[in-house]
Parts: C-alpha cells; sequence; structure tokens
C-alpha cells in the first residue's frame, strides 16, 4: 500500500514539475479576440517569405514613355497614318493612328500596340513576334571542348 502511495505521489509530482516548464515565463499582454498561438523558431524557419513589393505591383502592361510615344506617333507620322504633331501623348488620335496603320498592314487592328506593330513600324526588335523567347545562353555552353591531346614519349 505505500509502494503504491509514494508511486502515486512522484507521478503526480512528474507532472506539476512538467506542467510548470512547459508553461510561459513571462505572460504575454491580453489583445483583442482570440489569442494568437506563437510560432516556434523551427515554424517562423518555414514560414513562408512574402515579398513586400508583391502588394504594390500593378497587372497588365505599362504604358510607354512620353518619348517613346513621340517616337511612335513619328514613325506613324511618316507612314501617313498619324496627322497630328507628335506630342508624347497616347491618345485617341494615336489610338486610332495605330489601329489605320494595323488595318493597312494587315496585323490585327486593336490600335494597341504589339510586337509586331512596333516590328512593322521599324521600332521593334527583329525578332519580336517571330518566334517565342530563346532561353539564355550560359558561359560554359560557348567554351568548345577540346579533345585531350596524347603525350608522346621521345626516347
Amino acid at each position: 500500500m505505500k509502494l503504491r502511495t509514494s508511486i502515486i505521489v512522484g507521478l503526480a509530482l512528474l507532472l506539476t514539475g512538467a506542467t510548470v516548464w512547459s508553461a510561459p515565463s513571462t505572460p504575454s499582454k491580453p489583445t483583442r479576440g482570440a489569442s494568437k498561438p506563437r510560432a516556434s523558431a523551427a515554424g517562423k524557419a518555414r514560414a513562408k517569405k512574402v515579398s513586400k513589393h508583391s502588394k504594390h505591383r500593378e497587372k497588365g502592361q505599362k504604358a510607354p514613355a512620353p518619348e517613346r510615344i513621340s517616337e511612335i506617333q513619328q514613325a506613324l507620322a511618316k507612314d501617313g497614318s498619324f496627322t497630328g504633331k507628335p506630342n508624347g501623348k497616347w491618345d485617341d488620335s494615336t489610338t486610332e493612328a495605330t489601329r489605320k496603320f494595323q488595318e493597312s498592314h494587315g496585323l490585327n487592328p486593336t490600335g494597341k500596340l504589339d510586337a509586331k506593330t512596333l516590328q512593322q513600324l521599324g521600332l521593334g526588335s527583329h525578332t519580336a513576334g517571330v518566334a517565342p523567347p530563346l532561353p539564355p545562353v550560359s558561359a560554359s555552353s560557348l567554351q568548345k571542348i577540346t579533345p585531350p591531346q596524347t603525350v608522346r614519349q621521345q626516347m
């Protein structure tokens, strides 16, 4: 009977000690609503990093700079599609001139700039709209591999 009582008391002390050791040492400040569990160091390491710029990223294509718009307007005027004076602003007359240019050159007349329109205007890349982009070339693939030369022993 004494053995049973001493085992129970010992277990009770162990459980009480384990509870005290696992409890936080400093009480956290009360917050509104339900309290959030704190993340462990391992949990923080596994936490997903979120870019602080991702919230501010705008969707869609950016508008060209005024200098580029003037360049486009000059190219459209040279073709005869744009009749106004290049002012660097993408306005309704520029959109209409672009649409007219696209229609006269067999392109989809959307009035919006795309790679093929810029290429036809002479302002785009020679490869733009022709084929999908190629993967970047690494420096190691540029080095020529030469077969090892045999060493001849002279006697």
